[in-house]
């Protein structure tokens, strides 16, 4: 794996404070930025298989955050100045060991409390053929879900799965096709 690629703690690192229209505005830490509740940017990427059965990740049981929740395919925060697009793709290596020329942004979302103050950019990768290899710094597990696989859980064990997995689900997102 690249250097630039590699798991770095980010907490400690500085993130983009965003104004109302997604801009930036000052710099702070990840913790101080999640701690005052700031609008910040971040990716959450969906990796589907040929079978569009969409990969979610069991977090991590260290994360501070909802540890050992099922999650989107994988998530993160840009870093100051970077493009969404190149965050996505450096995050889908860097959790998962997946490169494509597949990314398609799906949808942005502003930031507001259900997706935790985020200006969430939504990517999709279609259609992956290689199986993901999980950081296990970052994930415990994965497992591809069918649609109707991940409305059973969605319906009835909502309290394993994150908020903003089942935010992109209630918005129609999870399967786009």
């Amino acid at each position: 794996m690249s250097d630039k690629y590699k798991n770095n703690d980010y907490s400690s690192k500085l993130q983009e404070v965003m104004d109302p229209h997604n801009r930036p505005v000052a710099l702070l830490s990840q913790d101080e930025i999640h701690r005052q509740f700031l609008p910040h940017r971040a990716v959450q990427l969906l990796v589907y298989n040929q079978e569009n059965k969409l990969f979610l990740q069991k977090r991590s049981s260290r994360k501070r955050f909802y540890p050992g929740r099922w999650d989107v395919s994988a998530r993160g925060h840009p870093l100051p100045g970077e493009a969404s697009q190149e965050a996505a793709e450096r995050i889908l290596l860097s959790e998962l060991g997946l490169e494509t020329d597949k990314l398609t942004l799906l949808r942005e979302l502003p930031a507001c409390p259900e997706t935790g103050y985020e200006f969430v950019s939504v990517f999709m990768a279609p259609k992956v053929v290689s199986i993901p290899s999980a950081n296990t710094d970052e994930v415990e597990d994965g497992y591809f879900f069918s649609p109707e696989e991940l409305t059973c859980l969605i319906k009835g064990f909502r309290e394993l799965l994150t908020p903003g997995l089942v935010t992109l689900w209630e918005a129609g997102l999870a399967y786009p096709f």
